[in-house]
């Protein structure tokens, strides 16, 4: 029986278990991660945080989701990340890019990549209705969509539907419904790719619905989102026309708990 390391950490709702230096096929760690993120056999959680070496970086970071694919990147775990490695400034790895993250006690705040293939309005047909959705890349792909009330949306059933909508094929796309709550205010609820289900916060999430709503009531630097968890996070960029960069946001990161996982 070989006895594997971890650490449970939880960003705005969304929780990670992450591992130190683990070797194994692809296979294997695809198995590891379906296995260990199993709420009821395994520890649970919302991703797997695989730690490896870095030539280009202070870490490189792999996230595996709970079906066992493995993503590009995911902006909470890099928080998790970024604090777990206790480091007031820190660049990560990811297969989207570098990263950057500044840590201040409990709070995290990452730079993303900048945002990439924004489209807006794009026309889908979804349960014989005609729906009006935006796209955008902030790591991994998002298609935010804007609604008036939050809590009735089925989020689960439609946000299901649009993952696999063939004009996302082959990736498939995590799915943002969004409310307008204020001035330079947003709620938002995410359907995530991968772990294929509703999430309390997705990072890229909550920037890919910022950045977009940004651009429709036309916001300069600065946008605050509610997550499902109840935690509000702040998202900061710089916006000059349709175009994006420098884009952070920051939140509270925790350490839960350390264990051995028995594989």
């Amino acid at each position: 029986m070989r006895k594997i390391k971890f650490t449970k950490m939880v960003a705005s709702g969304n929780d990670f278990i992450i591992v130190n230096q683990i070797s194994g096929s692809p296979a294997s760690l695809r198995n590891l991660a379906e296995k260990i993120c199993d709420r009821k056999f395994g520890i649970g959680a919302d991703g797997l945080l695989l730690l490896e070496e870095s030539k280009i970086a202070d870490i490189k970071m792999r996230i595996f989701n709970p079906d066992g694919s493995e993503a590009e990147m995911c902006g909470n775990g890099l928080r998790c990340v970024a604090l777990y490695k206790a480091k007031n400034q820190i660049k990560i790895e990811t297969k989207a890019g570098i990263t950057e993250a500044g840590v201040r006690k409990d709070n995290v705040k990452i730079k993303l990549i900048d945002p990439k293939d924004i489209k807006l309005d794009i026309p889908i047909r979804i349960n014989n209705r005609n729906l009006k959705v935006n796209f955008v890349d902030t790591g991994v792909p998002h298609t935010v969509i804007f609604v008036l009330d939050l809590e009735k949306i089925d989020v689960f059933g439609l946000g299901r539907l649009i993952r696999y909508y063939k004009r996302f094929r082959p990736k498939g796309t995590n799915v943002d419904f969004v409310e307008v709550v204020g001035k330079n205010t947003i709620a938002v609820r995410t359907y995530e790719r991968g772990v294929e289900n509703e999430t309390l916060a997705c990072g890229t999430g909550v920037v890919a619905s910022a950045l977009i709503f940004a651009l429709k009531a036309d916001i300069a630097d600065k946008v605050f989102v509610h997550t499902r968890s109840g935690e509000i996070l702040t998202v900061y960029f710089i916006r000059v026309g349709d175009k994006f960069n420098d884009v952070w946001f920051e939140g509270k990161t925790r350490i839960v708990y350390e264990g051995v996982y028995y594989v």
